[in-house]
């Protein structure tokens, strides 16, 4: 079995994988959305401290398990450093302890396998990535051979969800929020900017929208003055133009690309209304659609555990004293490729 810890942002989560069957043995995640909702954001030095009460206290229920382990693996990257060291120190201490090998994780690349948790994967495959800190859409040829076609060019699909909510003073986080509250609302009220409309550009960008959204809350007396169907109006709109925004430049990607299986991963891909939306896309494009659980759409251990499943087969081993973060974000949509 193999031991996976995810501590990149605010959920505290540690699972045991079987690697032959690929079975999820154990899953357990503490979030920290109760704690940071008060700041309306994830509050870095925060989250590092309640890592550091919760991981231990999962940990503790895994004991069990400990004489089946083969390999402990944990995301180093990328993430907010002071979150990451946490899981980083747990599974050096736990690799040493057992002397058994310990498995660095792209986050990333854990979001791409939550599609295969208890299942063989199924590849090539073209993926969109929307998550709070990401916007891409990935070829995933084979395991370790990735190309990102296009990212964001500022904000991500769940940064702009969670602080478009902030500014309509919905709470946090805001991504569930904003979803059920535009089932209540016309999408066709207001009419905000789709970004990168008239641009040849295959790149996503949602700063312009954010901003948008911005003025038309200030144009409604703010906060104070908006009423609950202004707001569920507003959040409509906004969830709509986000769904033009992907699909336009999806799109693009879709009519060059020969891949006919399709995925959507990322916290952000638990939202239904854009799962519709690419399930209709996908049926355009005569492409298959894959999705993960919805349990495993956030961020979890249990995906770390998939696919450190295929790195513990091509033994892609680190020495634990050499492991660092990586935590740049310019880093990140390179270290894909």
């Amino acid at each position: 079995m193999i031991l996976s810890i995810e501590s990149s942002c605010d959920d505290s989560s540690i699972a045991i994988t079987e690697i032959e069957s690929k079975k999820v043995i154990f899953h357990k995640k503490i979030s920290q959305e109760a704690e940071h909702s008060f700041y309306g954001g994830v509050v870095p030095e925060l989250a590092s401290r309640l890592h550091a009460v919760a991981l231990p206290q999962i940990l503790q229920e895994t004991k069990p398990y400990f004489k089946h382990l083969k390999a402990i693996a944990v995301t180093n990257q990328p993430g907010l450093g002071v979150t990451l060291l946490e899981g980083i120190a747990m599974a050096k201490t736990l690799s040493v302890f057992l002397d058994i090998p310990l498995i660095p994780v792209h986050h990333l690349k854990g979001h791409i396998y939550s599609l295969f948790i208890e299942k063989e994967p199924v590849l090539p495959l073209l993926v969109l990535l929307i998550s709070g800190g990401h916007t891409q859409i990935i070829r995933v040829e084979r395991f370790e051979h990735m190309e990102i076609l296009a990212t964001s060019m500022d904000d991500s699909v769940g940064e702009s969800f969670d602080k478009c909510a902030k500014m309509m003073g919905l709470g946090y986080p805001g991504g569930p929020l904003i979803e059920a509250l535009a089932k209540q609302g016309d999408e066709n009220r207001f009419e905000l900017p789709v970004p990168l409309r008239n641009s040849a550009l295959i790149a996503f960008s949602l700063s312009g929208l954010k901003n948008a959204v911005r003025l038309q809350v200030a144009a409604l007396g703010g906060v104070e003055g908006m009423s609950e169907q202004d707001c569920a109006d507003l959040a409509a709109c906004f969830q709509k133009t986000v769904k033009l925004h992907l699909l336009q430049k999806s799109k693009k990607i879709f009519a060059t690309e020969p891949i006919k299986d399709v995925a959507i991963v990322g916290g952000a891909s638990a939202n239904l209304y854009l799962r519709n939306a690419y399930e209709n896309l996908c049926h355009t494009f005569g492409k298959t659609l894959h999705v993960a659980p919805l349990e495993y759409c956030s961020d979890n251990a249990a995906m770390i555990g998939r696919y450190a499943i295929e790195a513990y087969k091509n033994q892609l081993f680190v020495d634990p004293n050499t492991l660092d973060i990586v935590s740049t974000k310019k880093q990140h949509s390179q270290m894909l490729l």
